[in-house]
């Protein structure tokens, strides 16, 4: 009897102990954060994503996929199922991405902003929100790799047209002709070492002349000086210009108007001498008896037509 109840409370011990240990687990592994659904809707790969598979968004974990299946409304498309904590910023313009984690190759959601919007996506566990899957790095490597493969094949079929037999040897030409046209320059470099020789007095003479030019312009440039400084020839000339052109504007006011009226007194002097000298040849006794008496007119008393008195 005594094994009995000793067997009897090592087994309730047991069932207490796994009973505590279970609460336990419960306890540590509790999740009080509320989360709201979201689907994502793709017809790419999405081979080692898992249920259960971490969502991230930006590197920080936000949730997680809750179920994997198709999509009822778009055929062929797969539908991910994801809860996201409702705290995180998935606005209209949040994309997801499926990733792979380390060298495991394990996929996770990446969820990422390109900041177009900021308006918040309005949550709803009876029809969830859809958030759009786009293309991640591996599927697009995956895609491009028959591509990459074939600009790789035909930069080797050209890498082997340029090491041909036939190139190879027009190389190996070349460098000989290279290596004569630098013996040839040698030859004219050492023919041309008695004219560098001369290069120094050469260059001696034409530093004097240029010495030369440089005193010349230094004298051309005092006299210029001299030339426009105040009391100079070009600033007494200037003077004299202006003397001059005032004395042509006296003329012109004054001088002028006088001689244009001495010319009209002259020109009316010389219509009265005409005059004068008319009379006297006409009629010369003028000179000793006078003019007489004005003839008679047409309608006066005395007019004779023949003109006699």
């Amino acid at each position: 009897m005594e094994n009995k109840a000793h067997a009897l409370v090592a087994g309730a011990f047991v069932v207490v102990v796994t009973a505590l240990l279970a609460l336990l687990a419960i306890w540590l592994t509790r999740d009080n954060t509320t989360r709201n659904l979201y689907e994502m809707s793709t017809s790419e790969i999405i081979s080692g994503l898992q249920p259960q598979a971490t969502v991230r968004f930006r590197g920080v974990p936000v949730g997680k996929v809750e179920r994997i299946g198709f999509d009822d409304q778009v055929k062929g498309n797969v539908l991910i199922l994801v809860s996201i904590d409702q705290a995180a910023p998935v606005t209209q313009s949040t994309f997801a991405t499926v990733a792979s984690q380390g060298v495991t190759g394990l996929g996770f959601i990446q969820l990422d902003d390109n900041g177009e919007s900021t308006k918040r996506v309005v949550p709803n566990d009876d029809d969830p929100p859809r958030i759009p899957l786009k293309q991640g790095g591996l599927d697009k490597l995956l895609k491009q790799s028959e591509q990459i493969f074939n600009q790789a094949e035909q930069a080797t079929t050209r890498l082997n047209q340029l090491l041909s037999d036939a190139n190879q040897k027009a190389v190996a030409d070349a460098v000989t002709q290279l290596s004569e046209a630098a013996g040839s320059i040698n030859r004219v470099a050492k023919g041309m070492e008695p004219v560098v020789a001369t290069l120094p007095a050469v260059s001696r003479s034409a530093q004097a002349a240029l010495q030369s030019v440089k005193t010349a312009t230094d004298e051309v440039g005092i006299t210029a000086r001299r030339l426009n400084e105040k009391g100079g020839p070009i600033d007494k000339l200037t003077e004299g210009g202006t003397a001059l052109a005032a004395g042509v504007q006296t003329f012109s006011a004054a001088t002028l108007p006088k001689l244009g009226e001495v010319a009209d007194e002259t020109a009316r002097t010389m219509r009265q001498l005409r005059r004068t000298v008319n009379g006297v040849d006409d009629n010369p006794q003028s000179l000793i008896f006078g003019n007489g008496p004005a003839v008679p007119g047409p309608g006066e008393a005395g007019f004779s037509a023949k003109g006699d008195q």
